[in-house]
């Protein structure tokens, strides 16, 4: 057996279970040895400069200075990459994600039909021109041009459920026509219903429907609340809410709000600043109460603007005067329009 052992390297009696003491106690030398294949050589991590920052990072660090010159050297500075992130992130305009209430009766336009194809290629265009700045844009839309519920309810046995369900529907109606339209402009879009209807539309998914808007795309919340007794004001409110957008922009067939009616008090003046408490106090028609205090209590402000106006809603979107006011005092916007300012000196 030792004889068998004599000319076997140690390794090889090591791996065959043998007993050391078997080994020969002078092991051959290297010559002796029998020639074996080197490994295949490994591939460079400094091929390219992103592979050369993981082999500086992965690299042992000794305490030598060489080795911490050349990771910090292969590395961006944090400071330039905190800087190119603040930048793209930097707001240049007065908000960054909005949200426009289109109500049923200003698609109508001048009522001879359900739905002016006019006024939903005006709305598209303004909408892409803000969007390829960089705003991301929800859209709540109305149904009252084809069917409003609190009108319908109790006529033929009609329930006032049931009636809002209906006007539900009719708000899908005219998103997918206001989708369609935006789409033939090239403006990516996508619907969202309270309820499901899922051949035609996606479900109301909050945290898709931030994505979306992070990725450019325009979404239009349809169905309302998916409850009745529910306006559409108040779906534009609470999805506002829900995405963490900074304003409502309530489109109308009005120039704003009024200190009385206009079509009774020739002698109505439009209100360029509004608080809550007032609208409320006042019983000012601009939204129902439930919207009002949604947006009161959750510190949204709201900008009442006539549709028909060309230019309307690209100004309100980016935050230029326009209209009504609803929410913050004189002297705290005028504090926002500062802070706006010098993060604009501050980009430039």
């Amino acid at each position: 057996m030792a004889a068998a052992g004599a000319g076997v390297a140690p390794s090889s009696l090591l791996r065959r279970g043998l007993p050391s003491s078997l080994a020969p106690s002078n092991p051959p030398s290297s010559s002796a040895m029998p020639h074996r294949r080197a490994p295949p050589p490994l591939l460079s991590l400094t091929a390219t400069p992103s592979r050369a920052r993981f082999a500086a990072a992965a690299a042992p660090d000794n305490g030598s200075a060489s080795s911490y010159g050349n990771q910090t050297s292969l590395m961006p500075p944090f400071s330039s990459l905190m800087l190119g992130e603040s930048s793209r992130s930097k707001k240049l305009y007065k908000w960054q994600r909005v949200l426009l209430k289109v109500s049923g009766e200003a698609l109508a336009g001048d009522h001879t039909e359900n739905i002016d194809p006019k006024v939903t290629m005006a709305i598209a265009r303004e909408v892409a021109s803000v969007t390829k700045l960089g705003v991301e844009v929800a859209i709540v839309v109305g149904g009252g041009n084809i069917f409003c519920g609190a009108s319908w309810a109790g006529c033929s046995g009609l329930d006032r459920s049931s009636a809002d369900y209906i006007g539900m529907m009719a708000t899908v109606m005219n998103a997918i026509f206001l989708q369609a339209t935006m789409e033939s402009i090239g403006i990516p879009t996508r619907v969202q219903t309270a309820f499901r209807i899922s051949e035609v539309a996606e479900p109301y998914i909050r945290r898709r429907a931030i994505r979306h808007l992070e990725k450019g795309r325009v979404v239009i919340f349809a169905a309302g609340t998916g409850n009745p007794f529910f306006t559409t004001d108040t779906a534009a409110a609470l999805r506002c809410a829900e995405i963490n957008a900074e304003v409502v922009l309530k489109a109308t067939n009005v120039d704003g709000v009024y200190d009385a009616d206009p079509k009774r008090e020739p002698n109505a003046r439009i209100l360029e600043t509004v608080s809550y408490n007032e609208v409320i106090s006042r019983d000012l028609s601009v939204m129902d109460m439930t919207a009002v205090t949604l947006c009161q209590e959750n510190n949204i402000p709201v900008v009442v603007f006539n549709l028909q106006n060309t230019g309307n809603i690209a100004k309100a979107i980016v935050g230029e005067k326009v209209g009504t006011y609803i929410g913050c005092t004189r002297n705290q916007d005028q504090s926002a329009e500062s802070a706006l300012d010098q993060e604009r000196s501050l980009v430039k």
